[in-house]
């Protein structure tokens, strides 16, 4: 972009967002943070939603930014913004799953229906082949979501039960053999959640937070929200923009969405997948980060290029093989409660960036992870 048009841009910006916040240690690299600091106002401008919120990780230093207003009370998002992340919580998933096959709890290609038999029949013969690997990798012919009866407004995800999803397994076909095909589900990595959880004996959440949140110290991410976490939440917009109510996913939404995290934490943890070549945790990262099942000869496929073309898949994680200047990504969306949120990180190049924007705006989610995409690109070129 012409030296200018740039200055134009910036100029507008400092007329509609916040003071930006730069979560970085001493010293932080300028590249860097000039990079996410003009990534993020072009699309703040151009999105025009609410509230965005924008940062990369990138040789273990980080910066963030945000702009526009992430309460009603003006403030700008920050590093310490709490939001609501859909299903990137899927990709948390995907590493206790990593974890458990690492220290043997559990194996990958094990059946579902071995931890849980109430999920393991069915009348359709095949719902007892679905395994672990399977369903992390979208590939059990799970459907996107259970068929259930509308909620209550303030509960609407109650209808959603364990009881629900036998019922459904007891009575319907899948929709296709199991690593056959692709389909986007968020009913297959609920049934995941449970299977880790009855294999470990102990509730997801405290899984979770046994093997990923707690020695990553990522005091923001959880299922509930305390007073503090809740006086910092970003208020989600939908379609019309008009404000939505946080509402709780409950207990069996833990697989597939419900986490609240942080910029801040996010980071934390993408800087923990960067580390690859580390000895701790070494297997974990390497079950959770390998290709498994590759788009050749999949049918169907479907769900899975919103944010860019999926080459692979990993645990949760859409892999988008190297293109030209692009090099190799990991990536994942999310979206809940009028919040849309997207995750990315180049294992090989050291760096990973984060994004998320506070209304449902499907263009702009699109154009947020192609923006990402390209910042990842320009600051690790092959």
């Amino acid at each position: 972009m012409l030296p200018r048009v740039r200055n134009v841009i910036l100029g507008l910006a400092a007329c509609v967002c916040a003071a930006p916040v730069i979560g970085a240690p001493a010293q932080a690299d300028p590249l860097l943070e000039e990079t996410v600091e003009f990534t993020g106002t072009v699309l703040f401008l151009q999105t025009k939603v609410p509230g965005l919120v924008i940062g990369a990780v990138r040789n273990g230093e980080t910066a963030v930014y945000g702009f526009g207003e992430a309460t009603d009370s003006g403030e700008a998002p920050d590093g310490d913004t709490v939001m609501r992340i859909g299903s990137i919580t899927k990709a948390f998933t995907g590493q206790v799953l990593a974890a458990l096959a690492a220290d043997g709890t559990v194996s990958l290609t094990q059946r579902l229906g071995t931890l849980a038999p109430d999920l393991g029949s069915g009348k359709d013969p095949n719902v007892a082949k679905i395994r672990l690997i399977d369903i992390a990798t979208q590939s059990a012919g799970i459907p996107r979501e259970v068929p259930h009866e509308p909620g209550p407004k303030d509960n609407p995800f109650k209808p959603i039960t364990r009881e629900a999803f036998a019922g459904w397994l007891a009575e319907n076909d899948l929709l296709y053999p199991p690593g056959t095909g692709v389909l986007y589900s968020n009913f297959a990595f609920d049934l995941l959640a449970i299977g880790l959880s009855e294999a470990a004996k102990t509730p997801y959440p405290e899984l979770l937070k046994e093997h990923v949140t707690g020695p990553l110290g990522m005091t923001d991410t959880g299922f509930t929200l305390n007073d503090d976490q809740k006086s910092r939440l970003m208020q989600g917009h939908g379609f019309d923009g008009k404000a939505l109510p946080d509402v709780p996913t409950g207990e069996v939404i833990v697989g597939s969405g419900g986490l609240y995290s942080t910029p801040k934490d996010l980071l934390r943890w993408m800087q923990w997948h960067l580390d690859r070549l580390a000895e701790k945790d070494a297997e974990t990262r390497m079950l959770d980060h390998a290709a498994y099942l590759v788009r050749d000869n999949l049918n169907p496929v479907q769900g899975m290029d919103e944010s860019g073309h999926m080459d692979a898949m990993s645990l949760a994680w859409v892999v988008m093989m190297p293109e030209n200047d692009r090099p190799l990504i990991l990536q994942k969306a999310g979206g809940l409660q009028g919040t849309f949120s997207y995750i990315a990180f180049a294992p090989t190049r050291g760096i990973a960036a984060f994004v998320a924007i506070n209304q449902f705006d499907f263009a702009a989610a699109t154009t947020m992870a192609e923006v990402v995409n390209e910042m990842i690109t320009s600051l690790a070129p092959r």
